[in-house]
């Protein structure tokens, strides 16, 4: 995570300390907008637990979303 929050403060010009409130303010946000599994994965992904990188956590999100179970069935697509 801490990358992502250097990066954020290289890039918008933001105290580190401010830049690591935003980090995590979005962090929490997509955390209630995902489905659990995901969410998980996400905050592993950038807090460095579990699998710790971000292409496992998108290589789950895009799994989730190909599924009847994932995104398509939440928006009612029969395939």
């Amino acid at each position: 995570m801490q990358e992502l929050i250097n990066q954020v403060a290289q890039r918008t010009g933001l105290a580190p300390d401010k830049a690591k409130t935003a980090v995590e303010t979005v962090l929490n946000f997509a955390k209630t907008k995902l489905p659990a599994p995901i969410a998980t994965q996400l905050e592993n992904a950038l807090t460095g637990g579990g699998t710790g990188d971000l292409a496992g956590a998108a290589k789950g999100m895009a799994g989730s979303f190909g599924t009847k179970e994932g995104m398509g069935g939440k928006f009612g697509s029969k395939e």
